[in-house]
């Protein structure tokens, strides 16, 4: 048979001709592990997972997805709890090895790849004693969580993740390489800091990087979850006076049946823990938390000087691959006594003892835009409440899944719809999730998409669609 006429035949001989990485097949014997996500809800099945190995082949991918109209997802980390990083019966860019980190501690700026990991990137500042806000596990994908915002231990004091990106290399849905800075580009610049994945895909970030570690002072204190109406309104207290350096999380959830770390006796119990990394001297960071830790008699009391890089990676053995997850959350304007029954209300409901609810305090830097701006939609709440329902079998999906939707359906009247688009659930589309989430910044991204994505190739994220063009 002729070249062409296989070719005609089996499109994706075209894309594997030439291309320096490797395209799995659903026949290959590593499809399995390459189409699987984080979250093990998702089971889709792409037609193929192109692994690029650089920018060129990314082009390719992206260009040989318009030219077939097939759906088109893209996988950094593979973290997104909404299994964003897969797509049924298209194909999957798959950046895990572009992954390559460059520190200029002179300028504290890092150039972080498109497939990086916040290990990769914590890893490499911390050579420097640097680092840039991140999430709160290590194995999450830097552009995933960057692109819809990126809250972290470091917002009090340096803002949202997105907020720290200086610049970004993208591929455009025409196929082109493009910059996003200030100086060029800089609507797209604007849209990348909090638009999510609608624009292209980013194979690089220069993030501005800050003097962190390598030691802090982290708080992580459990406290009896009976008194956990009293915990909230005393962490509302506490937040209202805490300083940039520290931004607490108030987490309310179930000890684990033979969690090796906690003392038998309390397998089982409910607790409220306090948990915060100050970011500045450790001597001041010890009187700071110390509230945190002497709220009551601790169930456990894990808190102590330690290094950046253990903090960063704290969470991650409770967030393992392959269990189930579905998150949601709720941007509030306070934490009002109202706000805390509801949290306390759902807290006494919950379906799994692996299930927590997270409380964040949002102040500081996350309230402040940074230079040129951001599409960033969360600055005016000043908590988030987060219901992460996390468990092991499919058959508890629809009670898991409906605890979480109910909690903030309940929440609804103290947030106005406004939610953090990094814990969106599954897929959920519709432009008034959208405009809740960006508020009156979102006719601008409509504007951005239009220009960059007109056929909305970028289409698997929380989706902003583009206008419809007229004759």
């Amino acid at each position: 048979m002729a070249t062409s006429a296989r070719h005609s035949l089996d499109p994706l001989s075209q894309l594997e001709s030439g291309f320096h990485g490797t395209v799995v097949r659903p026949e290959s014997p590593e499809y399995d592990e390459a189409r699987a996500v984080w979250n093990g809800m998702i089971d889709k099945r792409p037609r193929a997972v192109a692994r690029c190995a650089d920018v060129e082949d990314v082009v390719r991918s992206v260009e040989f997805a318009r030219r077939y109209r097939w759906p088109l997802a893209v996988r950094g980390g593979s973290h997104n709890v909404a299994g964003l990083a897969t797509v049924d019966d298209g194909l999957v860019i798959d950046l895990s090895a572009m992954r390559r980190v460059t520190v200029d501690a002179a300028r504290r700026v890092a150039r972080v790849e498109g497939g990086a990991t916040w290990a990769d990137v914590d890893g490499a500042g911390q050579e420097h004693a640097l680092s840039t806000p991140g999430g709160l596990i290590s194995e999450t994908g830097v552009a995933g969580l960057t692109l819809s915002g990126g809250l972290g231990w470091l917002r009090g004091k340096h803002g949202v993740t997105c907020d720290n990106v200086l610049s970004a290399e993208l591929v455009t849905a025409d196929g082109r390489v493009v910059t996003a800075s200030e100086s060029e580009n800089p609507d797209l610049l604007w849209a990348l800091r909090g638009g999510g994945g609608n624009f292209g895909v980013v194979t690089a970030f220069a993030f501005r990087l800050h003097p962190v570690g390598p030691e802090v002072m982290f708080a992580f204190a459990f406290h009896d979850g009976s008194r956990r109406r009293e915990a909230l309104r005393f962490f509302r207290e506490f937040s209202a006076t805490t300083p940039d350096e520290l931004a607490p999380v108030a987490v309310l959830g179930t000890v684990p049946q033979g969690a090796p770390e906690f003392p038998p006796e309390t397998y089982g119990r409910t607790f409220t823990a306090f948990a915060g990394a100050y970011i500045g001297t450790v001597e001041e960071g010890e009187r700071i938390v110390r509230p945190l830790r002497e709220f009551g008699e601790p169930l456990a009391d894990f808190s102590g000087r330690t290094s950046w890089l253990d903090v960063q990676s704290v969470f991650d053995a409770e967030y393992p691959r392959g269990q189930r997850y579905y998150w949601k959350s709720a941007l509030l304007d306070d934490l009002t006594d109202e706000v805390i029954e509801v949290i306390a209300r759902a807290a006494d409901a919950q379906v799994s003892e692996l299930t927590t609810i997270d409380v964040w305090h949002l102040g500081g830097a996350v309230r402040r835009e940074p230079p040129g701006g951001s599409a960033f939609g969360g600055r005016t709440a000043s908590f988030m409440a987060s219901p992460e329902a996390n468990w092991l079998l499919p058959s508890g999906d629809a009670a898991n899944m409906q605890w979480a939707r109910k909690l903030v359906a309940d929440l609804q009247p103290f947030s106005g719809g406004a939610n953090y688009l990094n814990f969106p659930g599954l897929i959920e589309e519709g432009e008034g999730l959208m405009r809740a989430a960006f508020g009156d910044r979102f006719e601008r991204l409509v504007a951005v998409k239009t220009k960059w994505d007109p056929e909305n190739l970028f289409r698997m994220n929380q989706n902003i669609s583009p206008r419809q063009q007229t004759a």
